[in-house]
């Protein structure tokens, strides 16, 4: 690839490299053992030499992954191959002892052609369109294109990945708060938080979690960042209330993943113990998709932490598939109606009458309501007047540094 690209941009050849994934090599060696692995790679090994012509480069990059470096070959030409190969992976069978399996395969291609780009930029360019051929449901074949939306999604999650693991290892993230007020004075309790993550990319700008978040999920981040943020605030709730009785609840995000972690209920009441921070203290939202999708591990959660006081608020309420259908089997004690429909309440009668909605069939089910995005004092007031119980958003106390 090197001697192809050192000339490539001279004589304004065009070349090709097919980056070829298994997709159910894993099953393989799960259920049968690694030398029923072992024997599939040689007979796939066998096999692909068929469209491979002798000028060409074909290798065993590791585990379940070939590389075809196709030399002088068009965009064109090389998808042909491409497909040729994908059809015949289709038809394969592979027998062991008494089980037979088909074997899919996942096909990323990139053309080479004359610019300025290295060895490392064409391998990262097709591991990446093998991943966007995986995503796609797997057994697909995806062309690489340098505009290509969903690679260059998948570079910048990428480039999140690294930062993040730096963060969490350096400890670098910070939390903000905001308050949750209630439009009645009669409520008034104490004060009521959420706890907001935060990164700072230099001494001015803060960057919300929306940018990082998706990064975090897909790569397996979420649960250690969830850690980070329940220690860090338990933490500081811990020096909060040795000196001040003011605080009356903390509010504090998990993901769908931390949902689903078998590790952390045992982590979570173990930091409760450790800093000696009172349940009741604490509240933990949950979006309606995630609570949905996690369903039985989220009910096991919810009923473990409410016998120590822990208390559960539906997040985003509304812009889910669950709505409805759910909250009356979910042991939550506030539902948050999503912003989407607060924020042009006051011009909007459909979104209006949503808010009203929700707010209605919360209370029918003994549930308390906070409404997210209070941007001013017209929606405000439209809150007061849908018998919405908080609100909170930049109308009132906009995010500010916990500390």
């Amino acid at each position: 690839m090197a001697r192809i690209l050192a000339t490539a941009g001279s004589d304004r050849s065009e070349h090709a490299l097919c980056y070829i994934d298994l997709d159910q090599f894993k099953i393989i060696n799960d259920t049968c053992g690694h030398a029923a692995g072992d024997e599939l790679l040689r007979q796939l090994g066998a096999m692909l030499p068929i469209h491979v012509r002798y000028r060409d480069t074909l290798a065993h990059l590791g585990g379940d992954e070939f590389g075809i470096l196709m030399e002088h070959y068009p965009l064109a030409q090389a998808m042909r191959v491409a497909n040729a190969i994908h059809a015949s992976f289709e038809e394969f069978r592979f027998f062991w002892a008494d089980k037979s399996f088909s074997v899919g395969v996942s096909i990323g291609l990139v053309p080479i052609v004359g610019v300025d780009v290295t060895v490392a930029d064409v391998l990262s360019a097709a591991d990446g369109a093998c991943y966007a051929a995986k995503e796609s449901g797997r057994n697909h074949l995806h062309v690489y294109h340098s505009d290509d939306h969903e690679l260059l999604r998948r570079h910048t999650e990428m480039q999140w990945v690294r930062r993040l693991n730096r963060e969490l290892d350096e400890d670098d993230f910070e939390l903000f708060f905001q308050s949750i007020v209630p439009l009645e004075p009669t409520q008034a309790n104490g004060r009521h938080y959420e706890v907001l993550l935060r990164l700072r990319e230099n001494d001015a700008e803060v960057i919300a979690p929306g940018a990082f978040l998706q990064a975090a999920e897909r790569y397996g981040y979420a649960v250690r960042i969830d850690k980070w943020v329940v220690d860090h605030t338990f933490q500081w709730l811990s020096a909060v209330l040795e000196c001040s009785a003011e605080l009356d609840l903390c509010s504090i995000n998990l993901s769908g993943q931390t949902l689903g972690n078998e590790s952390f209920l045992d982590f979570i009441l173990e930091r409760l113990e450790h800093y000696q921070i009172p349940g009741e203290r604490i509240f933990l939202e949950i979006t309606e998709t995630a609570m949905v999708v996690n369903l039985p591990r989220a009910q096991r959660l919810i009923s473990a932490l409410r016998h120590r006081g822990i208390r559960f608020e539906l997040d985003d309420f509304g812009s889910g598939f669950a709505s409805f259908s759910y909250i009356k089997n979910l042991a939550v004690d506030f539902v948050k109606i999503d912003g989407i429909f607060v924020k042009d309440i006051v011009d909007d009668e459909i979104d209006r009458e949503m808010v009203r909605a929700i707010n209605h069939i919360g209370k029918v089910l003994g549930k308390q309501t906070i409404a997210e995005f209070a941007e001013n004092e017209a929606i405000l007031a439209e809150l007061r007047n849908t018998g919405v119980d908080y609100a909170q958003g930049s109308g009132i106390d906009k995010p500010s540094p916990l500390g």
